[in-house]
């Protein structure tokens, strides 16, 4: 199987970048880049671990959720997860991080590439208050690059068309594909008794 092993190479498949896509690209988070965030209850984020692999990790919450301190500095509060902490390790490993936060019904994304870092400070983490509860850390984005991306991906996907939801009945629980992967002998519990204790640890 052929395979790129250069960048000369591999530009010589694609046509020259379109000079408004470079220009686009910004050191700071503009007036409609902060208004973006302000309405996205979704991101994912990207980071590197020492093993050189990467990661992706899901993050959401109410609109906003994500804060912006300024033009050039986003927090993102870590709310409780699976405690495996990917991303959290390899920030402090590699703080190279990337973001893309998505809005619901709109085909264009936001990307955000950074330098992060863990921040424990409790007057900080008050910020984040939610339900009466805090995050035990908020991950602070230092936002070297900033664009927004094109909605071709999610035209192409049809990711918001009602037509293309399905049910999910369609697919085992996740209790269940977890079951068959790990070889849990115990009964997996349903899907909507995982959808009640999920619910009463949002926060």
């Amino acid at each position: 199987m052929k395979t790129i092993k250069s960048i000369g190479e591999l530009e010589s498949l694609y046509p020259p970048t379109k000079e408004r896509a470079k220009l686009k690209q910004m050191s700071a988070l503009d007036k409609h880049m902060r208004n973006f965030i302000s309405k996205s209850p979704f991101a994912v984020i990207s980071t590197k671990g020492a093993d050189g692999l990467g990661d992706v990790s899901p993050r959401g919450g109410d609109p906003g959720f994500a804060l912006v301190v300024d033009e050039l500095t986003i927090a993102l509060p870590d709310w409780p997860g699976n405690n495996r902490l990917d991303n959290l390790k390899n920030i402090i490993d590699h703080p190279g991080i990337g973001l893309m936060f998505m809005i619901p019904g709109v085909n264009e994304t936001l990307r955000v590439n950074g330098l992060a870092s863990i921040v424990v400070d409790a007057s900080f983490l008050a910020q984040f208050e939610t339900r009466g509860k805090l995050p035990r850390s908020v991950i602070l984005i230092d936002i070297k690059e900033a664009y927004l991306h094109c909605a071709k991906a999610i035209v192409r996907s049809g990711l918001w068309l009602d037509e293309n939801k399905i049910e999910r009945s369609e697919l085992p629980t996740l209790g269940q594909m977890i079951k068959d992967q790990v070889g849990m002998s115990e009964e997996p519990e349903s899907q909507e008794e995982m959808e009640r204790r999920q619910a009463k640890s949002l926060y």
